[in-house]
């Protein structure tokens, strides 16, 4: 799943569709955590890729849920 254009995310949630295939995390640069909220009832997990692309990551999959984990415990 592929996140929304920035200027919409005000008001709306990011991710349209989400990712949940296993992706190396040496192919991963930045993960960004968005907790539900007003704007979005999902949390939303947003990698950027070291080609530069961003993708909405399933927040249910194992593998997100580890990652995740690890952002919260630092």
């Amino acid at each position: 799943g592929k996140p929304m254009p920035r200027s919409a995310i005000e008001l709306r949630c990011q991710c349209i569709g989400t990712h949940s295939k296993f992706i190396h995390p040496k192919f991963i640069q930045n993960v960004n955590l968005t907790p539900s909220g007003p704007h979005c009832k999902n949390v939303e997990v947003i990698a950027t890729l070291t080609d530069g692309r961003e993708v909405c990551l399933e927040p249910s999959a194992p593998w997100v849920k580890l990652i995740i984990k690890a952002i919260l415990d630092k």
